[in-house]
């Protein structure tokens, strides 16, 4: 275990011992952690997850379902992200553990099956959306890098990412938030440009046309953009890294999805209304880098490419942190085998390196499009699972059932709207979503049993 996250699991220990009356005098009190990260560079490894993973990866695939309305499907994922934010703020801040969402389900269900498998659920989601994302990130650099682009190009430089920042990971956090914060800060700058002369040539030119809204497959569609904003929940492991988690993570979750909310839906708009829709279905996984040649010209879709590169490699960047502190908190709860415990080098684990060899099998296995669609419901179902976990500990949180209740029924809608558009258009990717749930269950299930934890 590492010094960040035995402080946090000790401090809890010690909260549950002492009574729920002693955590409001406890709450200003900094946890000692060394290289601790603070409100800057935890919301920047947010937006770092969210950005790269939500426009530069999915806008073309979304605007193929949502069309002139995509901009309200990211404002409607925006709500629900928020919605479920709040479940997240306030549970990291009565449980402020490294191990994030993994510990909310040991609070909320007991360290037995159920939660190993929600936790599982989860892990094995952030590996897929690290897949998507480094995916994302080969897309872009094979045609900018290379004159003939290929599938195998692209598998290469997915792969190469993933690679080098496991490297980094491994070498500590605070190289992590100091990547982080620079990653983001250029990012946003370029996609700021992008939004400003786009909305110029709008105005100059004429604004989008709007059609009649098609309810169902807008509400669908925000299945997907929901993947765009899932990233926020990764700061919640940043929790052992923080000098005060109770105060600055909250802090950071709601500043993270407002600003990149305000981002999606601005570059939404100058998206679709740059790009024929027809145009975008042949470029859906570079749909931001195409908007941008007739704005910005050919040097545009250059800056905007390397702004892609950036992006993702910074998503892939905070979803590997995520996992290994995740994987760490699981192997500590005796949920995974000790292998995810056993160090090799600095932070990286034998666990943690075999996890990676998987990824990379994925990447070079799935295409874009169904890593999207598997990662979006997976994510739906491991975010609706934190609402039950924040409603079975509400007195503990001092949250509102009203808010908690609000965010998971609205999730619940989103699924099932999303899981019967994937049954119609592609039920080949609804099968590996039902395999990817049942094999969590399947490996957890056999887990307890070879270790001989009884299940609840």
């Amino acid at each position: 275990m590492t010094p960040n996250l035995h402080t946090a699991k000790a401090r809890r220990g010690d909260e549950v011992m002492r009574g729920t009356t002693q955590l409001d005098a406890e709450d200003a009190l900094p946890m000692k952690n060394s290289g601790s990260m603070n409100i800057w560079s935890v919301t920047a490894m947010g937006i770092g997850a969210m950005v790269g993973a939500g426009i530069f990866a999915l806008l073309g695939v979304v605007a193929l379902v949502a069309g002139d309305e995509t901009y309200i499907a990211f404002l409607l994922g925006g709500g629900i992200a928020l919605l479920s934010g709040y479940s997240y703020a306030k549970l990291a801040a009565r449980y402020p553990d490294a191990g994030g969402l993994a510990a909310y389900f040991d609070e909320a269900f007991g360290k037995g099956k159920l939660s190993g498998t929600l936790s599982l659920t989860y892990l094995l989601t952030i590996a897929v959306t690290i897949a998507l994302v480094a995916k994302a990130f080969g897309a872009y650099a094979a045609p900018l890098l290379l004159s003939q682009p290929s599938t195998f190009s692209i598998n290469s430089f997915a792969t190469a990412i993933i690679v080098l920042l496991v490297v980094l990971n491994i070498a500590g956090s605070n190289l992590v938030g100091k990547a982080e914060v620079l990653l983001v800060a250029i990012k946003l700058i370029i996609l700021a440009l992008l939004i400003v002369a786009g909305g110029y040539g709008m105005v100059t030119h004429g604004m989008l046309t709007h059609a009649t809204p098609r309810i169902f497959s807008l509400v669908s569609s925000v299945g997907l953009t929901f993947l765009a904003y899932a990233g926020f929940g990764m700061m919640t492991n940043a929790a052992g890294s923080v000098a005060y988690p109770k105060k600055t993570i909250p802090r950071a979750i709601y500043l993270a999805i407002s600003l990149v909310m305000l981002f999606y839906v601005a570059l939404a708009v100058i998206v679709v209304g740059s790009v024929p829709i027809a145009q975008l279905s042949h470029n859906a996984d570079t749909a931001v880098a195409v908007a941008a040649r007739p704005v910005l010209g050919s040097a545009g879709y250059i800056i905007v490419s390397i702004a892609a590169l950036l992006a993702t490699a910074s998503a892939v960047n905070a979803w590997i942190f995520t996992a290994m502190q995740i994987s760490l908190s699981m192997a500590e709860a005796k949920q995974l085998p000790l292998a995810f415990k056993s160090l090799v080098w600095r932070k990286g684990t034998s666990g943690l390196l075999l996890g990676i060899a998987a990824i990379i099998i994925t990447v070079n296995v799935f295409d874009l499009d169904a890593l999207a669609r598997i990662a979006s419901a997976t994510f739906l179902i491991s975010y609706m699972a934190v609402h039950v976990a924040h409603w079975r500990l509400v007195v503990q949180t001092k949250g509102s059932r009203w808010l908690i209740g609000t965010g998971f029924l609205g999730m619940l809608a989103v699924l099932a709207c999303f899981l019967w558009s994937t049954a119609i258009t592609q039920p080949w990717s609804l099968a590996l979503i039902a395999v990817f749930i049942l094999g969590s269950w399947l490996i957890e299930s056999v887990f307890h049993i070879s270790s001989g934890h009884p299940a609840p």
